[in-house]
């Protein structure tokens, strides 16, 4: 990663914990505000129920309240007061019921056949003595019961509120009750709302530090992006210039070496070849001396001249590259003894010297990591003029690599990269294919200019 990556990255996570952080937050008030509302809703709710419901009892009570208070037991009576209350209907749902204190239904309006039954040990689906409940509730001063009971519209068991008050001296319990079943569905309705407001809270959240990230990836790249040319542009002109200082003291050396050194050490070898002929008749031992110092001087002398061409290859300055590479394969070919051909196709003689050097330099260091690593038997040099490319090629039938291995092992590699700063100096770009027992082929590619 590359450090204005980094420094984006850096500037990023602290924006990216902070909303994280402020979703969380957020999000939590959320839930509390709406249970806060939700249970101030019930709680209205459920009060406008209560005060509704025992405003209807109350008004059914006072229906009846003459018959009660004439002091009649009889059943007339008592029958007038059951007439009035099944007559009393304020919904389709809402109806007055009256049990005895024993339990037996003594008026139903919307369930008949529960008249004359008696229900003390009727229980809801949680076990609870739904009558006895009542009763008990009624004769102790009256007041609300919760319960669960059959909604004849829905015939499915329901939550219902039931308010009932005590007759004593009729042994009737009266009362009414309203279902329950709209106030939970209007809870569940707030319920569904305020998921519905956080989730589209935490979206637009979401959106904003997306929208945060992109403004500070985007600044980041704008403010880095003409500084990153600058110092890309300055880093590749630096190359360039510490390449081409290098060519020219190898260059130097190498003349110095070859005009100097060299020339100096061929007198030597002369003199010492004319004082052997001098001596052979009468000085054998001083001959055989001569003779060796002669023959360490060739050595010497070749020496010079093969450190000479390889800090410096004469050909590359006097016949252009395409001789340079012919002259360094046959030379590779005589050395390794790995079977080493070149071949040139179309004009590849009009690159800058720069650029001649380089391609050079790529060949010399891909065709010295065959000689110790590749175990290759044949290698095949290319240079090809592809129109507006020109197109280095070199390859081998060796063992190959995994370059990402290569790449990462910190004792490893280095020819590669300096195979790939060489081609990135000349503005080429460098490609290797290879794989395990595969071979592996170096393909540098330069536009022309």
């Amino acid at each position: 990663m590359r450090t204005r990556q980094k420094i984006i990255l850096f500037a990023i996570t602290p924006l990216f914990v902070a909303m994280c952080m402020i979703a969380f937050a957020l999000r939590y008030q959320a839930i509390a505000l709406a249970a806060q509302q939700r249970a101030a809703v019930e709680q209205a709710y459920r009060a406008s129920k209560e005060a509704e419901l025992k405003h209807y009892v109350t008004l059914g009570i006072q229906a009846i309240a003459h018959l009660y208070q004439s002091g009649a037991n009889d059943q007339a009576t008592q029958d007038k007061a059951k007439a009035i209350l099944a007559h009393m209907d304020y919904g389709n749902d809402s109806y007055f019921f009256i049990y005895d204190f024993h339990g037996t239904n003594l008026m139903h309006p919307r369930l008949p056949n529960f008249v004359g039954n008696n229900y003390w040990d009727l229980r809801d689906a949680q076990g609870n003595a739904t009558i006895q409940r009542l009763i008990e509730r009624a004769r102790a001063g009256g007041g609300y019961v919760h319960y669960s009971w059959q909604k004849p519209s829905l015939n499915k068991d329901v939550q219902k509120l039931g308010y009932v008050v005590a007759l004593e001296r009729w042994g009737w319990m009266v009362g009414s009750g309203i279902y329950l079943d709209d106030v939970d569905a209007a809870l569940n309705k707030i319920d569904e709302q305020s998921s519905r407001n956080i989730r589209d809270t935490m979206y637009m959240l979401a959106a904003i530090a997306a929208i945060g990230v992109l403004a500070i990836a985007a600044t980041g790249y704008l403010l880095n992006i003409n500084e990153s040319r600058a110092a890309d542009a300055k880093l590749k002109m630096l190359a360039q210039r510490v390449v081409s200082t290098q060519e020219e003291e190898r260059a130097r050396l190498s003349r110095d070496l070859h005009d100097g050194i060299s020339q100096e050490l061929v007198f030597v070898k002369l003199q010492v070849e004319s004082g052997i002929a001098t001596l052979h008749a009468s000085h054998a031992n001083a001959t055989q001396l001569l003779e060796r110092a002669a023959s360490q001087l060739n050595h010497v002398l070749g020496e010079v001249r093969r450190i000479s061409h390889d800090l410096r290859p004469a050909l590359l300055d006097d016949l252009g590259l395409s001789a340079a590479l012919a002259h360094l394969a046959h030379e590779f070919d005589a050395d390794s003894g790995i079977a080493t051909r070149f071949a040139a196709q179309g004009n590849v003689d009009q690159l800058p010297p720069l650029a001649n050097t380089n391609l050079y330099r790529i060949a010399q260091e891909a065709i010295t990591n065959i000689k110790r690593h590749a175990k290759a038997t044949s290698v095949d040099i290319t240079l090809s003029d592809k129109g507006k490319d020109v197109e280095l090629a070199i390859a081998d039938d060796g063992c190959g690599f995994q370059i990402d291995e290569i790449q990462q092992h910190p004792n490893r590699g280095i020819g590669l990269r300096n195979m790939h700063e060489r081609a990135d100096t000349i503005g080429g770009t460098l490609n290797v294919i290879t794989a395990p027992g595969a071979g592996t082929r170096i393909i540098v590619t330069l536009l022309k200019t």
